[in-house]
């Protein structure tokens, strides 16, 4: 039966046909439906990990046990994966184990752009990368075959717009189960002690070679002959956008960038007069080919950032941009990122931005809050970092940052990198104070669970972890609660706790407006009245979508009337939008904002 799948979609159902019974990873767009969608097949086991580390061990030690396993991340959640990658390289694996490496060119979502083809050179894993969801489902499989057959960790690498397109794949039966699950025990292969590493360095040498012969002959790197006059080597979703700018021209398409089959690349190269590599990010193919000794033009007429598409691969190589371009976006008024309307977080950093601090981010939807007018966070690098970071910053600043140092971080994101930074925040003895934003979830992704939730992502209920009871354990005397939602207890705790010595925890706690299973409160909408507002603008300081403001200049003389002499207007709030969190109401002093009758 043929139905039409993402490219996520595709990478579940492909591991589901081919035996995959484990896999274990940490929600990040683009590659959050991987989990979602493999943990509805009946008879796998799946499960969101604290982070992408665990994710890996847990994998590991799944294939090292006999089961074929999966592990799940977006691109950055390789950076935190790395440490056990580069060794279970050398230890290898025993049953298939595959590693989604899910980039984000263009940074849709994400912090950076990094290339994760990198990473396959850099910890000599073979990696594989289809271009759409008929490709990512067969890979799988050939993935799967990779591993076992050459004892390796095979990387799967997707881009966003490969993860979130659709084409149509056709669905395949499961294959039997076979049990090879067992504990065997060979301390030589897997305990890598310098004696043991060193006789695995030159196992994955070897390892390495014979992948390279793979490389030269499998059916997923194919040659396509058209005109002489042009060749293209390429990969991934790119190979799709030069076959619709120049589909005249001849191909080498690369499924496997890594490691590069030479002698095919040398026997394509001859038979071409001219020859291109397109490649999103990283002059990755490139390089690679030139070191070859092999004349090709890359990076010198394509972008090095950014996703491309026909429009941009034809401008670069015909100075075109006709052919496949794609069309102008339809215009529409700029609308600055905020949080939603009745977010639990904005309370929070309202008042954080007005207590002259400065405030340490980490990865979460409440990273917006870093805009005006809120201005209540100041840095972002990466998860975990905002910890870390307030506590260097507390080291470095001395007396001079009593009081004036806080890190803000989500729920999911504490979960995920959080707990060792505040374990050294009191061993180490900070003085900066820890804000957990405990919204219930992973909001950020899409409502993923997580150990603080009590769920697992299979739905079971599970132990939930303790915020508060943890600081404790860790050595954190001053740990607090507060309601968000509530700016006056919220103002006198952080003032209370900036004032003090020592690191202290305060956890904001309210599930997010979106998550049904949590049952926000959403109260009765607010409204202005008109003949109370006195234009102070206190409530469009919060930032909150519904809230705007009418000038009287655009307004009819006679349907207005001044409070003060330079009032300008009025403030409004939509109540279509309004969820009555009161914040705005609690903010204004002339008492115009009440519920709606």
């Amino acid at each position: 039966m043929k139905v039409l799948m993402s490219g996520n979609e595709a990478i579940a159902r492909g591991a589901y046909e081919h035996g995959v019974r484990f896999a274990a990873g940490y929600p990040g767009t683009p590659s959050t439906e991987i989990m979602e969608t493999f943990a509805r097949y009946e008879g796998v086991y799946a499960e969101w990990s604290p982070n992408e580390k665990v994710a890996l061990e847990a994998a590991i030690g799944a294939a090292v046990g006999g089961e074929k396993a999966m592990a799940v991340m977006k691109h950055v959640g390789v950076n935190v994966a790395a440490d056990p990658l580069f060794t279970v390289s050398y230890t290898g694996t025993n049953r298939a184990l595959v590693i989604i490496s899910a980039d984000d060119p263009s940074m849709h979502s994400s912090q950076n752009e990094q290339d994760n083809r990198n990473y396959a050179k850099f910890a000599k894993v073979p990696m594989l990368e289809p271009s759409d969801s008929r490709e990512a489902k067969a890979y799988i499989k050939v993935a799967l075959d990779l591993s076992e057959e050459f004892d390796t960790p095979v990387f799967l690498r997707t881009t966003t717009r490969v993860a979130h397109s659709k084409s149509i794949v056709e669905l395949e039966e499961p294959i039997p189960w076979e049990d090879k699950t067992g504990v065997k025990i060979n301390a030589a292969k897997y305990v890598m002690v310098p004696g043991n590493a060193r006789v695995r360095r030159q196992a994955l040498e070897t390892r390495t070679a014979a992948l390279k012969q793979f490389a030269e002959k499998t059916p997923l790197n194919r040659v396509e002959m058209g005109s002489r006059e042009v060749g293209i080597i390429t990969s991934g979703m790119p190979y799709n956008y030069a076959k619709d700018a120049f589909p005249d021209y001849s191909y080498l398409k690369l499924g496997m960038p890594y490691p590069l089959p030479e002698k095919l690349i040398r026997n394509f190269a001859s038979k071409v007069k001219k020859l291109y590599v397109v490649e999103e990010l990283d002059p990755f193919l490139e390089e690679q080919i030139k070191a070859m000794g092999i004349d090709v033009t890359g990076k010198s007429i394509f972008p090095f950032a950014n996703e491309f598409d026909p429009g941009i691969v034809s401008s670069a190589i015909s100075g075109c941009a006709e052919i496949g371009a794609i069309p102008a976006a339809p215009d529409v008024p700029p609308r600055p990122p905020n949080l939603c309307p009745g977010c639990p977080h904005r309370g929070v950093f309202y008042v954080l931005g007005k207590l002259g601090a400065f405030v340490s981010g980490d990865i979460g939807c409440y990273t917006l809050s870093f805009m005006k007018p809120l201005e209540g966070l100041h840095s972002t690098v990466c998860m975990g970092a905002s910890i870390g970071m307030a506590h260097g910053m507390s080291k470095a600043l001395g007396d001079g940052g009593k009081g004036r140092v806080v890190a803000v971080i989500g729920d999911s994101t504490f979960v995920h990198s959080g707990m060792t930074p505040l374990l050294n925040m009191a061993y180490n003895g900070s003085d900066a104070v820890v804000v957990i934003c405990d919204n219930s979830t992973t909001a950020m992704t899409g409502m993923q669970e997580h150990p603080a939730t009590g769920y697992t992502l299979q739905g079971r209920p599970a132990k939930k972890l303790d915020f508060a009871a943890l600081a404790g354990v860790f050595g954190i005397e001053n740990v607090e609660t507060v309601d968000p939602f509530d700016l006056k207890q919220v103002r006198k705790v952080m003032k209370k706790e900036l004032a003090g010595t020592g690191p202290s925890v305060v956890i904001a706690e309210s599930p997010c407006v979106l998550f049904r299973r949590a049952n926000p409160v959403i109260g009765k909408p607010l409204m202005v009245d008109p003949e109370k507002c006195n234009g102070c603008k206190l409530c469009l300081g919060l930032s909150c979508p519904p809230i705007s403001w009418r000038p009287f200049s655009e307004m009819s003389e006679g349907t207005y009337e001044k409070k003060t002499k330079n009032q300008e207007g009025i403030a409004f709030i939509e109540s279509v939008y309004c969820t009555g969190c009161t914040l705005c109401q609690q903010l204004c002093k002339a008492g115009a904002i009440v519920e709606e009758e």
